[in-house]
């Protein structure tokens, strides 16, 4: 097979195999250039397009994407709106007049990207007025993934709070009420390498024995960066989002199973808060575009000891499930971390779920030290997940990130705050502990020492916050 096939604004486009090739690069070159290049790492938004999807009731929900972090071939089959599909200058988009009558384009080299943002907002389902403090229940944190440099954000946000409903007859409000594309097998193979999509899980084992190398792609939030800056390339890519045994979600009396293929948008839809702490997790994750295709399997996967979703997962005591060709095996993620983005994951497995056992501890906390406040790599992250009765801490669970080569749990601050009083004293002392934790480096992010300050100032910081909760 040498082409995909892909759906742009409502007509079949045929696009030309590539296995390396982002869909921002293929719309620019089919004309398309209201999908913006700014920086090819996801941070900046300019390349939003919606892709349909279905919404889990057999309809169909646009979400945003970044569209530099979207591989082509993975979208053969599929459906986009750009910008370009959204409206015309004759008949602008809601989201585009508000845009413009509020003043919130100048140069308008990010205006494609916040309006394809809002228009996914616009258009999501459950939008009532009221939610997230706006009169029109927009979420403002819809937008968190699309930087400004022009006009500062104050007349964007007004732009977004004047949206209305979607009127009838409004064609994207009438796709949602139809089911969305179904995943294509797909197998290209090209000048640059190869690309499968196989139909079920047996076969991705036997592709993954036969090419040990092959590149393992669920949303491709952290590949597609390296594959636009650092000119990464990949002989074969093996896409497994799709397959049903990597999108599991379960929740019983004992446990909660997260699929590793659901992006993690989905997760926090379909848990509704359930596990608090991944519900203070989930906004602190990258962006609404990110967290739309990234996945708990790929930040695992990538085993940094950067990534956000490991000190919250160990705070939980969650274990990872594995699957290979010899059956499937459940590793505590305390033991999964072996080295520096080394795990005991073995070639030819993949990572298919986590699972958190219940109850859950009732105390928790996440905090993210980053030098933004959202959509932005962490310098330290901290989980907490602590239970205290009659005024003693009965168990306490620390995971960090940033800290050291891997993510790690705080072993010697946990034991120094079990079996004690939940009180200023224990937890300064807990504190200092924690602040020698790990062997934290000063690079471009944070300095040695701050790292460690910050470690001390986030467990007085959950004792000060927690403290009327457990009085």
């Amino acid at each position: 097979m040498e082409n995909v096939t892909i759906t742009v604004n409502g007509a079949p486009r045929r696009a030309g195999a590539a296995v390396n090739t982002t869909v921002l690069e293929w719309l620019r070159a089919e004309g398309l250039t209201g999908c913006k290049e700014g920086c090819a790492e996801g941070e900046c938004g300019a390349c939003a397009v919606l892709v349909a999807r279905d919404d889990g009731r057999g309809n169909t929900r646009l979400d945003s994407v970044n569209a530099c972090l979207l591989t082509l071939a993975a979208l053969d089959g599929g459906e986009i709106v750009t910008s370009e599909g959204l409206g015309s200058p004759q008949h602008l988009h809601p989201a585009q007049r508000e845009m413009a009558v509020r003043g919130g384009s100048q140069c308008g080299y990010c205006t494609p990207g916040f309006v394809v943002s809002m228009a996914a907002e616009y258009y999501r389902a459950d939008r009532e007025a009221g939610q997230h403090g706006a009169p029109n229940g927009f979420d403002i944190h819809a937008l968190s993934g699309n930087l400004c440099r022009c006009t500062g954000y104050r007349p964007i946000q007004d732009a977004a709070h004047a949206l209305g409903t979607p009127e009838d007859g409004d064609p994207l409000a009438s796709r949602r009420s139809q089911p969305a594309p179904a995943v294509a097998t797909t197998h290209v193979k090209a000048a640059d390498g190869e690309f499968h999509r196989p139909a079920t899980l047996r076969e991705t084992l036997d592709l993954l024995a036969a090419h040990p190398h092959a590149k393992v792609l669920a949303g491709g939030t952290d590949w597609n960066v390296d594959v636009n800056l650092r000119h990464a390339r990949a002989d074969v890519v093996v896409a497994v989002d799709h397959l049903p045994e990597l999108r599991r979600f379960e929740v019983t009396d004992d446990a909660v199973l997260l699929g590793a293929g659901l992006s993690l948008s989905e997760l926090e839809r379909r848990l509704g808060g359930r596990v608090p702490l991944l519900a203070a997790w989930f906004p602190q994750f990258a962006s609404r575009l990110i967290r739309n295709s990234a996945t708990l399997g790929g930040n695992l996967g990538t085993a940094s000891p950067i990534g956000d979703s490991p000190p919250v997962l160990l705070a939980l005591d969650a274990s990872v499930l594995l699957v290979g060709p010899d059956g499937g095996r459940e590793v505590a993620l305390s033991e999964y971390f072996t080295g520096y983005r080394q795990t005991v994951r073995q070639a030819g497995e993949l990572i298919a779920a986590v699972r958190v056992s219940r109850p859950l501890a009732p105390l928790t906390a996440f905090h993210k030290i980053a030098k933004r406040r959202f959509d932005d790599i962490s310098s330290v992250a901290v989980g907490y997940a602590l239970d205290v009765q009659g005024g003693v801490v009965t168990h306490a669970r620390i995971g960090l990130g940033g800290v050291a080569a891997t993510p790690l749990r705080a072993h010697e601050a946990e034991a120094a705050l079990e079996g004690q009083p939940w009180t200023e004293a224990t937890v300064r002392r807990a504190a200092r502990i924690l602040g020698r934790t790990g062997t934290p480096l000063s690079d471009h992010r944070a300095s040695a020492a701050y790292r460690a300050a910050m470690l001390e100032q986030s467990l007085l910081k959950f004792w000060f916050d927690s403290s009327e909760v457990t009085a």
